[in-house]
């Protein structure tokens, strides 16, 4: 099996939603997004040949994924009340609003989710939010 493993990161604010500790004020994380995407094979001829795939694409890739979220407020949908959240954007802070409580974990779900949409055989997504705590996402085998 091969491997291949980009990362890229960005900056952005959030806060958890109904939780007792720091982490439910607003505060922010230099986060960064490993992906790695697997093949039992290598491209045979071609400018590819004896590749997987070409790192320029992946990188490419979740750069353009990432880059979204970067120096913004992400928050779960419904969590903030909405004059706060329309006091917010009128001040034209950039505020990203996602279906899920924007922990490590489900951003690795999602960021995972949104590579395999692209087409890429994603084996792990790997989100860190310090430089020394992450969380990983991969499916089991069978799903």
């Amino acid at each position: 099996m091969y491997i291949l493993k980009a990362d890229h990161s960005f900056d952005s604010a959030h806060f958890l939603a109904n939780y007792e500790g720091k982490c439910g004020n607003i505060h922010g994380h230099r986060w960064k997004v490993e992906i790695e995407v697997q093949s039992e094979t290598l491209v045979k001829g071609g400018q590819l040949d004896g590749m997987v795939i070409d790192f320029g694409d992946l990188k490419r890739d979740i750069k353009a994924v990432i880059d979204y979220y970067d120096h913004a407020l992400i928050i779960q949908e419904g969590t903030m009340r909405e004059e706060t959240l329309r006091c917010i954007c009128q001040d034209g802070f950039k505020v990203i609003e996602v279906d899920f409580r924007p922990t490590a974990e489900n951003f690795a779900a999602f960021f995972f989710k949104t590579m395999k949409d692209k087409g890429y055989n994603v084996k792990r997504a790997t989100v860190y939010e310090t430089p020394t705590n992450s969380a990983v996402y991969e499916e089991s085998e069978g799903i």
